[in-house]
């Protein structure tokens, strides 16, 4: 008898001991920034890079299009037809126009097509299956010829989040494109 009453107060500590122990841990708060900060730093990150990356993406296609219309006037006021440019030439002034954002030697592609009406004017991308269509052609056109000047650029997306990211492109990329339309004008 005296063992079981024994026992039964073993068992009764064991479970008062147990009891404070976890009481003691549910009210210490050491530590409890650290964890707050690990389980909100992640996603917190992740939102701060999205929205940067964004904003870069925003600010990379507004300075290919201020490039396409400045470009564009080369050819608009006669200056590429006079001096003939051919596609290079013209490729390396639109460069000219883009400071240090861009891979022009590598990663720009400019195509220059004219036209004998507004209505024939075709300004799709020349994407088929999530890949660009990277042959250009360089037509700058003559006085009263409508000309499509179209700048395309494949701009490495880093920040993808559970696939909704600004991917437009197969390999992560999304496509910056740029395109200006005019009637050139006379200059001779």
């Amino acid at each position: 008898m005296w063992d079981a009453t024994r026992n039964r107060i073993a068992a009764r500590m064991r479970r008062l001991m147990q009891g404070r122990l976890a009481r003691r841990f549910v009210r210490q708060q050491d530590g409890a920034a650290a964890v707050e900060f690990a389980l909100v730093a992640a996603p917190f990150l992740a939102l701060t890079f999205a929205i940067l990356e964004t904003a870069f993406v925003f600010f990379a296609g507004q300075t290919l299009e201020a490039a396409a219309a400045d470009a564009s006037r080369l050819i608009m006021t006669g200056q590429a037809q006079s001096s003939g440019f051919s596609q290079a030439q013209f490729k390396s002034a639109v460069c000219a126009r883009i400071y240090g954002l861009f891979d022009c030697a590598g990663g720009l592609y400019v195509d220059v097509k004219s036209y004998s009406s507004f209505a024939a004017v075709n300004t799709t991308p020349p994407v088929t299956n999530g890949q660009l269509n990277t042959t250009t052609s360089y037509s700058p056109g003559d006085v009263g010829d409508i000309v499509v000047v179209s700048l395309y650029y494949q701009w490495p997306i880093y920040v993808t989040m559970y696939g909704n990211n600004l991917a437009n492109l197969n390999g992560g990329n999304r496509l910056l494109s740029a395109t200006s339309v005019f009637r050139v004008e006379p200059y001779h």
